[in-house]
């Protein structure tokens, strides 16, 4: 039987970082913005978390409920973000690494 469907929460130091490493607006040579990865990748990287958060690696190894999805992405070339699973069973991304 699959597991349940978990709700996925963003945390601010994830949009800080996403801000920090793609900016809030489009480069002058249209690279993509915080926005633009907001709504064009991270949809799939939530569905991810939320469908399959124990099928993921554990990124401190040893610590189930710390979790982290690396993936390509349709704006960037290789994403990694982190989550935890917190009490209420849900998972919460609390970080971001990009290589553009």
């Amino acid at each position: 039987m699959a597991a349940d469907r978990r709700v996925v929460r963003v945390s601010p130091a994830f949009f800080e970082q996403l801000d920090e490493q793609l900016g809030t607006a489009r480069g002058e040579a249209g690279q993509p913005s915080g926005t633009d990865f907001l709504v064009i990748d991270l949809p799939a990287i939530v569905e991810r978390f939320a469908t399959d958060f124990e099928g993921l690696p554990e990124f401190v190894e040893g610590v189930g409920v710390a979790r982290v999805l690396v993936a390509t992405g349709r704006l960037v070339r290789a994403v990694a973000v982190y989550g935890l699973l917190v009490a209420d069973d849900s998972v919460e991304l609390i970080g971001i690494e990009l290589d553009s």
